[in-house]
């Protein structure tokens, strides 16, 4: 088998660049190591993009400018953000709204209610299935290839030049020749024994919220051929997720908004974080980090009756009771201490105007540690509660690239036909924290840009 293009992968960044690519005038091949029913990996479980905006547009309710995008990714990311290739990913995202559009996606107008996103996001109709369906429409259409149930095991290499692919494919070993090979894999957040290197047995409690198939293999081999690492080993995106969801494949129905609205205690009944510290897009992915440092890597959202209604529901009934005692005895948490710290919590809120919808003056004080924002007594029954593990998103851990998605390698030397987008180049921009959205958005940013790149070289060496 022979192509101009080869894309590893079958998510957001990998159509992206594989369209990219082939609007170039190169032949391109897609290899997807899922069925077909589950092709896109974890982009068919999304459903925004953050993008800059500065002009008028019927789909988002105002203008989101560069440098306050690029404050936002500093902020979350306590000021560790690789500021070329950040700034670069931020200014062309703007023009991803009309581009995907073109690819077949639809928009609808911004989500209103608690979640703050309708003037820095833009949400796809149907969700990331009808984007990855529309994705392989378009793909067929302008004669893009794409194998299903096909994992890369190896590549052959002359230097730091891709010669060919080893897949398998059909329970055998099938050799594909390209020019130039495009790497948009994921990362490696459903490999549970990887994290076990960092975490110990902590990680057979972690929820995995994409697909299974991110195992990490592509990054692995790249990395051990001689590929740049960037990115903390043992970083992920993780949010708080109900503890009921299923290990893999739970998407966003599992996310629990409700942790501004209430309190949040550990398995010993202790409060262990400000549960009010920010908008939640902006700091709702610190959650599953704290929860994996906690006893068991399990926590406890708990609110009453007056809250309940004001954020996304889980897909799971809360536990509820009449007491806050009676509740804790169903969780399996000791009464008296879950009750103390409720108490200890009502004692220290201050009275102010509640308003999800902005940093309001609800606090509390002489209480440790503090909640900055939407404290409100938690004295009206019934009580409830959900049961909280950390769900793992994406990890971290990439390849190096530059601003053209060329791989590095570790003498600093840039490969000539190797690029890379998408999770697997995540911590290029990032080395932690999140903005709900920036995932779609780095990943179909540089699969353009790779795509592209690609298709450029090529043309470049046939001249």
């Amino acid at each position: 088998m022979e192509t101009d293009v080869l894309v590893v992968g079958g998510g957001n960044a990998a159509l992206a660049a594989a369209l990219s690519a082939r609007d170039q005038g190169v032949k391109v091949l897609v290899i997807e190591r899922a069925p077909k029913f589950y092709r896109g990996g974890n982009s068919r479980l999304t459903r925004d993009y953050r993008v800059m905006n500065t002009r008028e547009n019927k789909y988002m309710t105002g203008m989101y400018p560069e440098e306050e995008f690029l404050e936002d990714l500093r902020r979350v990311a306590g000021g560790e953000i690789n500021e070329p290739i950040a700034r670069l990913v931020v200014r062309k995202s703007e023009e991803l709204p009309d581009w995907l559009n073109k690819q077949g996606i639809q928009w609808q107008p911004a989500l209103s209610g608690t979640l703050h996103l309708g003037r820095t996001n833009i949400f796809q109709l149907g969700g990331g299935k009808a984007v990855m369906n529309s994705y392989y429409q378009t793909a067929k259409a302008k004669g893009v290839d794409v194998w299903y149930d096909s994992k890369l095991e190896d590549i052959e290499m002359s230097g730091t030049k891709f010669k060919a692919a080893k897949v398998r494919r059909n329970n055998r070993i099938e050799t594909i020749k390209a020019k130039a090979i495009i790497f948009a894999a994921g990362g490696f957040e459903a490999n549970i024994e990887w994290h076990k290197r960092y975490w110990g047995d902590a990680a057979e409690n972690f929820i995995i919220r994409g697909t299974p198939y991110n195992q990490g293999n592509v990054l692995e081999m790249l990395l051990n051929k001689g590929a740049s690492q960037i990115g903390e080993p043992d970083a992920f995106h993780a949010v708080a997720v109900d503890g009921r969801a299923p290990k893999f494949d739970g998407g966003i129905v599992t996310r629990l908004d409700s942790v501004p609205f209430g309190i949040v205690v550990n398995k010993n009944g202790e409060r262990f974080y400000d549960e009010g510290e920010d908008f939640w897009p902006k700091r709702y992915a610190i959650w599953g980090g704290l929860i994996a440092r906690q006893p068991d890597q399990v926590a406890y959202s708990i609110i009453d009756s007056q809250t309940l209604g004001k954020f996304m529901p889980s897909v799971f009934e809360p536990v509820s009771a009449g007491t806050i005692e009676e509740l804790a005895e169903k969780l399996g948490l000791n009464p008296t201490v879950v009750a103390k710290a409720v108490e200890d919590f009502n004692n220290a809120v201050r009275p102010g105007t509640f308003n999800p919808g902005e940093l309001d003056d609800c606090k509390t004080e002489g209480l440790k540690p503090v909640k900055s924002h939407w404290a409100v007594r938690i004295d009206k029954p019934p009580f409830y509660a959900y049961p909280l593990k950390a769900g793992i998103t994406f990890t971290y851990l990439s390849v190096e690239v530059n601003e053209q998605a060329r791989i590095k390698w570790k003498d600093g030397s840039l490969c000539d036909n190797m690029f890379a987008a998408g999770e697997m180049a995540a911590g290029n921009v990032l080395r932690r924290g999140y903005l709900a959205g920036f995932g779609l958005t780095m990943g179909a940013v540089l699969g353009r840009i790779a795509g592209e790149e690609a298709a450029n070289a090529i043309q470049r060496a046939t001249r």
